[in-house]
């Protein structure tokens, strides 16, 4: 009977502290990338928040935006699971002008941010390290490949990046 209750108990906790419906949960723009109106300079930014749901308690989704000089969008490169569920690739890229959306209710934060000419000289080597990613077609949570597997991906790929990435970001390892 304790065990039952305590299974309850844990269960009415992480329901309570957790957004369980990801089609009204917030993602709208966070406001803390450049405008791609007003900065002229080649960009590359990595964000990571909070995963959704109970998840967010220990792990963290992370994604890649680059914008070329003069550009008045940027490019997302992200990995999302429900995708492979849906048939389609785990590995999606788009444009938007809007790269720091908040991720089904979690406030991004910056984890990476290099503008001009040193941007200039690695998006194209981003790109082809998209294009090489081996995982496309792949998700699992743990161990991986997963959401921040495939910016450690990119990292390896792109030294000059420097990319570190906090402990949160769960199957960042998969790509060693």
């Amino acid at each position: 009977m304790k065990k039952r209750l305590t299974i309850l108990a844990l269960a009415a906790l992480i329901s309570a502290c957790s957004n369980s419906d990801w089609r009204t949960a917030s993602r709208e723009p966070a406001g803390i990338a450049p405008d791609p109106q007003q900065e002229q300079a080649a960009v590359i930014e990595v964000y990571g928040a909070d995963a959704f749901s109970w998840r967010g308690w220990f792990a963290i989704h992370t994604w890649i935006a680059t914008k070329e000089a003069g550009a008045d969008q940027y490019k997302v490169h992200e990995v999302v699971g429900w995708r492979v569920q849906r048939g389609q690739s785990a590995l999606y890229s788009y444009n938007t002008a809007t790269p720091d959306r908040y991720w089904f209710g979690a406030k991004p934060e910056k984890l990476l941010s290099i503008k001009g000419e040193k941007a200039a000289e690695l998006i194209p080597k981003i790109d082809k390290a998209v294009e090489d990613y081996p995982w496309k077609n792949e998700y699992k949570v743990f161990p991986g490949p997963n959401s921040n597997t495939f910016p450690a991906w990119i990292g390896q790929k792109v030294p000059e990046l420097g990319l570190d990435l906090p402990f949160s970001a769960i199957g960042s390892g998969y790509a060693d």
